[in-house]
């Protein structure tokens, strides 16, 4: 019978929508731009990160958890970078790494 209400809180959580946005602060490796955002992570291991730059860069990733504590994703900007991104999870906090158009970048997150 526990399994079955666990089954049910689960899929009474992902049908909800069930969400939690926590700040992100980053910078590019070397120095040149910094960034601030939001992290959105839903019930079913998904997520979207969208982080603004010191430079008016505006940049926005969709990410999956590959496990349960690592995620991946691919980021998208307005001035049209790309690259991929990668981070360890806490649950409410978290770092990162990536790369915007061939130039490194850290990012902390909660």
């Amino acid at each position: 019978m526990n399994r079955l209400m666990i089954a049910s809180l689960a899929a009474a959580l992902a049908a909800s929508g069930c969400a939690m946005t926590l700040p992100v602060k980053g910078q590019a490796s070397d120095g040149s731009e910094t960034f601030t955002g939001s992290a959105t992570g839903y019930a079913d291991g998904g997520g979207t990160l969208t982080i603004t730059s010191s430079r008016g860069r505006k940049c926005t990733g969709d990410f999956v958890y590959v496990t349960r504590r690592e995620g991946s994703g691919t980021f998208s900007c307005t001035d049209g970078a790309s690259g991929p991104f990668s981070f360890v999870s806490t649950g409410t906090r978290g770092t990162g790494t990536g790369n915007l158009g061939g130039k490194a970048f850290t990012f902390t997150f909660g």
